[in-house]
Order: structure tokens, then C-alpha cells, then sequence
């Protein structure tokens, strides 16, 4: 009997053994997923240079980050396979170092002390304003440039030194989304944007435009979408006010969604979406632009006819099973143009002098890569670039006209 005792009690604790390597193991998987690296393979005597990205890897904004991390990968792949570039006879390749920060902007700044400390990156690109607010607290002091995918004109207006706004200031959408939205469905506006930093500054600068051209805004919320995925209350508490347009936008799925529900409970009406909702990709969610007749946004790069597009769009449909938006599109690009940079200035490692030749490195760009045309970059630290909208008319997407 003892022995049998004996060994129940041994089986019972080499049981408890092997539970406890498998709870260990998740949590190593864990740890490592939150780290996606694109490291090349090198020869004897090429060096790497890691570039750090912070974005929302998981959660709601999740389809949003990634397609962003795919421009930067794109290219870097194509530098990579290219043989790289040489700085004063040394040939470097490039390796992407991303973190997922879950569109939260206390964990973009600690996933980039982890990508200083740990990757030595000295530049960190970030799709979101709230990110860049939060390491522009320190990135001077710890020297490293941030590469923000955002058109809020606060971060360039900051006068933070190390700072490169990717895509154009927002503010210059306001006159033609109004005056389209207001010409072809009427003056009564509710406010249901994303309830992010972003979706509060735009919400800032656009309701009190609407008000000076004449409009009345009858509805002001927002919607927290890393919470919400149900919109049918607010949404029915919109069209209570009968709003002729509704301003609506954030990461392009959930934005969709609030769409085709606001549809569903009969609104027939315009939408202004903010620029960080993209027409083409809410599109694919719905699977018509019938859902967004009369909707003014951004153009959609498929729909751009800059000299690099065609040949960007293609190779990245083959690569990534899907047409590219805006975001991948400005991402490769813009890697495309921190490596002339660094080529120009004759270092990887000296975020100052990388950032003082950005104009060279731009000038560097052939034209087959130039899936936007970027001028330069202005004193303010922002790429000079031409903005374009459009609007869904009948099912198709329409160029609308504006000043530049």
C-alpha cells in the first residue's frame, strides 16, 4: 500500500512538473510576440541599423498598425535585397524593430526607451498623435528622431526638434469636406468621432469651422472604439437631431461599421471622415461604396496617379494579398527617405545630423519610388506634400477639387 502510495505521489508531482513548463511556455511566446523584427541576413562585414515602430499591433486599431508596419517592411525588404547602402565604404542593412503599443500612449513611450535601450534605433515611427505627444516629452534628451504618421498640426507646431510629420496637416480638409457636405446634403451636423486625442483635435478644429461657414452642429460625442463595438445607441441618438451630415472616423473598420449601422437606422445623409478612416479600406469591410455615397475623405491611393503608385500598389497587392492605403503607401516612402538621409548626412547613428539633410535625402528619391510626391520638408518639420479628397458619388470614388 505505501508504495502504491508512493508512486500515485510521484506521478502526481511529475504531473505538476510538466504544468508548470506549460504555463511557463505562453508566456515566453507572449513576450516574444511583442516584438516583430525584420532582421536581414548579412555578409562578413555589412552592419545593421535597427529603426523602431510603436502602433497598435492588437486590439480595434490593430488592421490600422499593421498596414502601416507593411509600408516600412516593404521597403526595407527592397533596400535589403538591393545590397543595402554605403555610408564612407560601409554597407548597411536595415531591420525593422516593432512593438505593439495598442494605440496607448503610455505604451508607445515605454516601448520606445525599450527600443533606445535595447535596439539603438535612432529613429521611431508612431501612426498615431497620442504616441508622438508622449515620447516628444523626452526624445530630445534621449536623441532620437520620431517619425509621426499623423496630420495633427500640434506636433510640428511643438517645435520639437527631432520630429518629422509624415502626412499633410489636417486642417487643410476642412474648407473642402464643409463646403461639399454642406453644398449637397445641408447645414445640421453630429459629431461621432473617435473619442482618441486625435478624434478631440479634430473635433476641435472642425465644428468651430462648420459654425463660421453658417452650419449648426445639433450632436457632439464620440465613440470609444477600443471599447465600443456596438454603435446603435449613439448612433440612434444622433439622428434623433435629423443631422444632415455626420462627422465620423478613426481606424477605418470600426469607422465603416458606424456607417452601415447609422445606414440601417436610415440615415440618408452625408459623411465628413476624418483622414485616419480611409475610404477604399472601409470599402473592403462593407464590400460596396453604396454605404458611403456622398462621404468626402482623402483620395485613396489607388485612386492617386503619382509617378511611384502604379508599381507601389502592384507590388503590394503580390506581397500582402490586398490593395495598399495611404498609410502603407506614406510608411515606405518616408523609410525610403530617412535612408537617403542617412546617406546624406554620412552617419546611421546621429539623429541630428540625420534630420538637419531630410531635404537631401528627399531629393534623392527616383520617381518609380515616389508613391507620393514629397516636396520637402518645411521649417516646422513637416513633408511638404499636396493633399487630395475625394467623395463617393453613385459608387464610384470622385476627385474633388481644393486648395493647395
Amino acid at each position: 500500500m505505501r508504495k502504491l502510495r508512493l508512486l500515485a505521489f510521484l506521478m502526481l508531482l511529475a504531473i505538476v512538473f510538466v504544468l508548470a513548463g506549460c504555463i511557463e511556455n505562453p508566456s515566453n511566446d507572449a513576450a516574444s510576440s511583442e516584438e516583430d523584427t525584420t532582421e536581414p541576413s548579412t555578409k562578413e562585414g555589412e552592419k545593421v541599423v535597427n529603426i523602431g515602430y510603436s502602433g497598435p499591433l492588437s486590439g480595434p486599431a490593430a488592421y490600422y498598425g499593421e498596414r502601416t508596419l507593411n509600408g516600412m517592411k516593404m521597403a526595407v525588404e527592397e533596400i535589403n535585397q538591393n545590397g543595402g547602402f554605403e555610408i564612407d565604404g560601409q554597407t548597411y542593412k536595415m531591420n525593422v524593430v516593432a512593438l505593439d503599443d495598442k494605440y496607448l500612449p503610455n505604451e508607445t513611450a515605454a516601448n520606445a526607451k525599450r527600443l533606445i535601450q535595447e535596439s539603438q534605433t535612432p529613429i521611431i515611427f508612431t501612426p498615431h498623435s497620442g504616441g508622438v505627444k508622449a515620447m516628444q516629452v523626452f526624445n530630445e534628451r534621449e536623441e532620437f528622431i520620431i517619425a509621426a504618421y499623423t496630420s495633427e498640426p500640434a506636433i510640428t507646431e511643438a517645435g520639437n526638434s527631432l520630429t518629422v510629420r509624415i502626412p499633410p496637416r489636417y486642417d487643410g480638409y476642412m474648407e473642402p469636406f464643409t463646403t461639399y457636405s454642406m453644398e449637397r446634403f445641408g447645414k445640421k451636423l453630429a459629431a461621432l468621432p473617435t473619442a482618441s486625442q486625435y478624434g478631440k483635435d479634430w473635433t476641435e478644429t472642425l465644428l468651430p469651422y462648420w459654425k463660421e461657414q453658417g452650419g449648426q452642429v445639433v450632436y457632439n460625442s464620440s465613440v470609444d472604439f477600443s471599447k465600443d463595438t456596438d454603435f446603435f445607441t449613439m448612433v440612434t441618438n444622433a439622428l434623433k437631431k435629423n443631422p444632415d451630415v455626420l462627422f465620423i472616423g478613426g481606424p477605418s473598420e470600426p469607422t465603416a461599421k458606424l456607417a452601415e449601422q447609422a445606414r440601417k437606422l436610415g440615415f440618408d445623409g452625408g459623411f465628413i471622415i476624418m483622414d485616419q478612416a480611409k475610404l477604399d479600406e472601409m470599402k473592403s469591410i462593407t464590400g460596396t461604396y453604396e454605404t458611403f455615397e456622398g462621404a468626402i475623405g482623402v483620395m485613396p491611393l489607388v485612386n492617386a496617379d503619382y509617378p511611384g503608385t502604379p508599381e507601389f500598389v502592384e507590388k503590394y497587392k503580390e506581397k500582402f494579398g490586398e490593395t495598399p492605403g495611404s498609410e502603407a503607401g506614406f510608411h515606405y516612402i518616408a523609410t525610403y527617405i530617412f535612408m537617403e538621409a542617412m546617406k546624406a548626412a554620412g552617419t546611421v547613428d546621429d539623429p541630428k545630423a540625420i534630420r538637419a539633410h531630410m531635404d537631401e535625402g528627399i531629393k534623392q528619391i527616383p520617381k518609380e519610388k515616389q508613391v507620393y510626391t514629397i516636396k520637402g520638408i518645411g521649417e516646422d518639420g513637416g513633408f511638404i506634400t499636396d493633399s487630395r479628397v475625394a467623395a463617393v458619388e453613385e459608387g464610384e470614388i470622385v476627385p474633388i477639387e481644393m486648395e493647395q
